[in-house]
This record gives C-alpha cells, sequence and structure tokens, in this order.
C-alpha cells in the first residue's frame, strides 16, 4: 500500500497557516480522488482511495506538528506499511513561498515534525515534498510566522503549490522518487 502523510496541527484556528500546507495537500488529492479523509485511525484522520490501480491511504495525524511521528509509527505499525511506500508532505522556511522541493533523505532541519517522524523510524530516509513556505522578513518570530494564516498576496502562489505537490505526488505513485524529484523540484 502507497501512502501520503500531510503534516499540520488539527482544528479550525490552524486550518489555513502556513504549518498546515501538508493538510492542505491532503485534503486536494482527497478531492481529487473523491474520497473523505474523516475516519479516525492511528492517531490520525484516515481515508483511502484506489489510484492507478493502488490503494493509496492519506493521513492527517491528530497528534499536533511536534508529535507528527507517533501518529506516523502507528499507522506503519498497524497497517505494516513500508517507510520507502509513504511521502511526507510538510511546510519548509528555505523554500521559497509558491515552490516545492522533494527530497528522499536528511536532517529535520529545524523542523519539528520531521524530528519526530525520524526519532519514531528511525532513519532519516524517506520520501518528502517540501512546501515553500519562506523565512518572515518582517521579524515576526518563527513560531507566530507558521501559525500565521497565508497572506491574500500569497494565495494565487499557494495554490498552484498545492497544484504542484499533488501533481508531484500523482507522478510519484507510479514512478520512482528520484525521476519524480528531477522533473518536479524546482517548480
Amino acid at each position: 500500500m502507497r501512502w501520503i502523510v500531510g503534516l499540520g496541527n488539527p482544528g479550525p484556528a490552524y486550518e489555513a497557516t502556513r504549518h498546515n500546507a501538508g493538510f492542505m495537500v491532503v485534503d486536494e488529492l482527497a478531492r481529487r480522488w473523491n474520497t473523505q479523509v474523516n475516519q479516525s485511525k492511528c492517531k490520525a484522520l484516515y481515508g483511502e482511495a484506489r489510484v492507478q490501480g493502488a490503494k493509496v491511504a492519506l493521513l492527517k495525524p491528530m497528534t499536533y506538528m511536534n508529535l507528527s511521528g507517533e501518529s506516523v509509527r502507528a499507522f506503519m505499525d498497524f497497517y505494516k506499511a513500508e517507510l520507502s511506500d509513504g511521502i511526507v508532505v510538510y511546510d519548509d522556511l528555505d523554500t521559497e513561498t509558491g515552490k516545492i522541493r522533494l527530497r528522499y533523505q536528511g536532517s529535520a532541519g529545524g523542523h519539528n515534525g520531521i524530528k519526530s517522524i525520524i526519532q519514531h523510524t528511525g532513519t532519516q530516509v524517506f520520501n518528502r515534498v517540501r512546501m515553500g513556505i519562506s523565512r518572515p522578513t518582517n521579524g515576526m518570530q518563527i513560531v507566530d510566522y507558521v501559525l500565521a494564516p497565508f497572506a491574500k498576496a500569497e494565495q494565487a502562489e499557494l495554490r498552484k503549490m498545492i497544484e504542484d505537490a499533488c501533481d508531484a505526488i500523482e507522478y510519484a505513485l507510479a514512478h520512482p522518487f528520484d525521476e519524480t524529484m528531477a522533473r518536479f523540484n524546482g517548480k
């Protein structure tokens, strides 16, 4: 089984925030695939779809960002899922707003959700789609910035970034991840 986990924080207060870019991608994939991500399983909201003839699970951890690894580990253990079959989607301060960046390994880079996944899986090697949110330029604290909504002026870039991420994920379901990286990095 293939699986996609979007990182974010649960609840309406966080819905449109930069830190919830991963949730936004999972929601768009669910819309494209005509499914719901509304079952409570493995400390997450869960849904599944058949895509290109294969079962694909969609997850939105409900553990809050800093404990995302608990949900990922619970899912992997329950479904006997391989880490190599998953893709983690999350916000990234070091990528320009509107751009995506795909990687298959690396450190957490200060992202607590990724740090938690590394801690609970015991490896830094897993497929990732990083959603660019840029760094704050107005002296705003990082924590306040990531928990703030995208500005009105960023909405078109956000929409395109979500579409690009979904296109990359759909491509990755049928192609090797390194080929997907070559095709989509820099978009």
